[in-house]
């Protein structure tokens, strides 16, 4: 049990630039005597802490000090090497980066070890955006820069609405969701953070001008992009039949509790969903594989939708 804690001192110092003694005790449930003694047991194996006294004193290491190779099991590296090749399979990073530091990692491996690391390939993470064309690379490489130089950015984005407009941005950061890239900034235009997918932006420019990088936490702007307006909107319950090729998107979409097989084959599906106008888009995708069943609200709206559309049809000049 001491040599687990001692090492969950060292990589807790390790990650941030002081600890008080009384976080350390808390943190691994034991006395400040106890953790007094190991901060001097690990002084004396090697790893250079230092402290400070103050009301703003506590513990560090050194800037120089790193982890021996010795610290990471196989399974860690192999674990670590994993997640490196997910991370790779965005294609948003440098290719050559990624590939030296791939080759890093698997030096540190013994070569016996590099033999079983083939064999734990048991999990591939592949983030491979379905859109991933070398115009959306041009977008990554370009905003990567514009944040890294903090710069600003102009483009032209289509809104949820379809409307268009021109943004000047000040980038912080990208983030994968869902198999799409989204932009966090400071949108001078709209005066607020704002979050942008990458796929609706258009004639991107670096611009020459800088800006000062904001204080605001990328994670926690992260965070806010979870779709607020999504969980604030009202809900539906609804009722839905399904068939033929829409069961393998109720397979994907609903969670198993919320679906029942029947006996001609069909599925019923009892679901609670946002009550947003996509609803009846997503309704409609589903053709004629879908019923709905309740509640008649809804099922009005799709008929009267696909009325609309077949309308539009009608009239179109190629049935002229």
């Amino acid at each position: 049990m001491k040599l687990e804690r001692m090492m969950a001192i060292t990589i807790l110092l390790l990650n941030r630039k002081r600890v008080q003694a009384n976080e350390l005790a808390e943190r691994m449930e034991v006395s400040l005597r106890t953790i007094y003694r190991d901060l001097e047991s690990l002084s004396l194996s090697g790893i250079p802490i230092v402290s400070y006294t103050g009301a703003e004193g506590g513990f560090e290491i050194m800037d120089s000090f790193r982890l021996d190779r010795q610290l990471l099991s196989f399974n860690e590296l192999a674990s670590l090497f994993t997640a490196l090749k997910g991370l790779q399979s965005t294609r948003a990073l440098d290719h050559s980066g990624m590939e030296a530091l791939l080759g890093k990692v698997g030096a540190l491996l013994s070569q016996a070890e590099q033999g079983r690391l083939a064999e734990r390939q048991q999990i591939v993470v592949d983030f491979t955006p379905w859109r991933n064309s070398e115009a959306e690379r041009g977008k990554y490489e370009t905003l990567q820069t514009a944040t890294a130089e903090t710069k600003l950015v102009r483009f032209a984005y289509t809104d949820g609405q379809g409307g268009d407009t021109e943004r000047c941005v000040e980038p912080m950061g990208l983030a994968l969701k869902g198999y799409s890239w989204y932009l966090h900034g400071y949108c001078q235009t709209r005066e607020d953070y704002r979050i942008f997918k990458l796929s609706r932006i258009r004639d991107l420019r670096m611009l020459s001008e800088g800006y000062r990088r904001r204080a605001a936490d990328l994670a926690e702007l992260n965070r806010r992009m979870e779709a607020p307006a999504e969980r604030a909107a009202p809900c539906v319950d609804l009722v839905l039949q399904i068939s033929g090729e829409g069961k393998i998107m109720a397979i994907d979409r609903f969670d198993e509790s919320e679906i029942e097989k029947q006996p001609d084959g069909s599925l019923l599906v009892r679901t609670t969903i946002p009550d947003e106008k996509w609803l009846i888009g997503f309704l409609l995708h589903l053709s004629t594989d879908v019923l709905v069943l309740e509640p008649s609200r809804i099922a009005e709206e799709v008929r009267k939708t696909a009325i609309e559309i077949a309308q539009m049809y009608s009239a179109s000049p190629i049935n002229e």
